[in-house]
């Protein structure tokens, strides 16, 4: 029996967000703004902070720096009740940051500095320990340089040979991406990309299309989320289906799709079939667009299951591209 619900392998980085931001002042002049924090992010972190935050017994797995954002970062995701002894320090890059200028309507373009994204590794001595979870989700391909390719294919191998249920994600995709993505997916039960980063490689973006793109290619299930007209999930057994988005304000969209990836993997270790999971999910990202950062409004899984009760939903479905 595992000894973790989920382990949370890859890209965390720290975010420091500020909103509304509707312009750059010039030269050195200042604008005020009302709001300004410092957030636990990425693909694998913000999804394990916020799989923490629902209640699962979280391991992270990373790498950040010696500096003052490391020491804050580590502190942080002890805090939420991470489990952080394989997340380790290396002194030669800084911790991986971002400024996220947040915009009035929850846009947020990016200044970014890949830091320790870019040394992440597992080593072969902790890599047991990295996958001693009930699900592994591997988040951040793309930006982790070292950890690209070869090493995610075998984590992701070891994985299944373990019995571990998998989910993945990425960021930033490219055509170039594609050559590290394509071999992971036989080792993936649960894509959870954007339509973005999907469509992008499968140089479409037609939901139903790019759903089958990636299950002909191994992957079991496709959850491809589409902003603000919802999610379009591809199973591995039965038809596709189409949930659409609650209808909240949208502070901060910062998060929202590593945070869906938390309430599935929550779905996953509660046993939920794929509506109920993707619709739980649907509330997570929800909470978090309503506040800033990558656990926004995000505080309990009592919480979410409440808003996914009572929140409202959109009532047209938005076009996703």
């Amino acid at each position: 029996m595992p000894q973790f619900d989920v382990s949370s392998v890859g890209f965390y980085v720290l975010d420091i967000l500020g909103r509304p931001v509707s312009r750059i002042p010039e030269g050195g002049r200042a604008d005020y703004i009302e709001e300004i924090r410092m957030t636990v992010a990425g693909t694998a972190g913000a999804t394990g902070m916020d799989c923490a935050i629902l209640g699962l017994k979280t391991r992270a797995v990373t790498t950040l720096g010696t500096d003052d954002m490391g020491d804050w970062f580590l502190a942080k995701l002890q805090k939420y009740g991470l489990e952080t002894s394989l997340v380790r320090r290396d002194g030669s890059v800084q911790t991986s940051s971002t400024i996220l200028p947040v915009r009035p309507n929850g846009e947020r373009p990016a200044l970014h500095v890949p830091g320790t994204a870019a040394v992440f590794e597992v080593a072969d001595s902790d890599l047991d320990a990295a996958l001693d979870a009930t699900v592994v989700h591997v988040g951040g391909t793309g930006l982790l340089k070292r950890f690209d390719g070869e090493p995610t294919v075998r984590l992701l191998q070891r994985a299944k040979e373990l019995g571990r249920i998998t989910t993945f994600d990425l960021i930033q995709a490219t055509p170039e991406t594609w050559k590290l993505v394509e071999p992971c997916l036989p080792y993936i039960d649960y894509f959870v990309p954007s339509i973005d980063e999907a469509g992008e490689m499968a140089h479409d973006r037609d939901p139903a299309r790019v759903g089958a793109f990636f299950k002909a290619r191994g992957v079991k299930n496709c959850f491809l989320t589409l902003g603000a007209a919802g999610v379009h999930v591809s199973p591995q057994h039965g038809e596709d289906f189409h949930l659409p988005a609650f209808d909240v304000k949208v502070f901060d969209t910062t998060g929202c799709g590593d945070s869906f990836t938390a309430g599935i993997i929550v779905g996953i270790v509660k046993g939920w079939d794929l509506k109920q999971s993707a619709r739980f999910a649907s509330a997570v990202a929800a909470k978090v667009a309503m506040g800033l950062g990558s656990d926004g409004k995000l505080v309990s899984f009592d919480d979410t299951i409440a808003a996914m009760n009572s929140l409202p939903v959109k009532t047209s479905k938005v076009q996703a591209a």
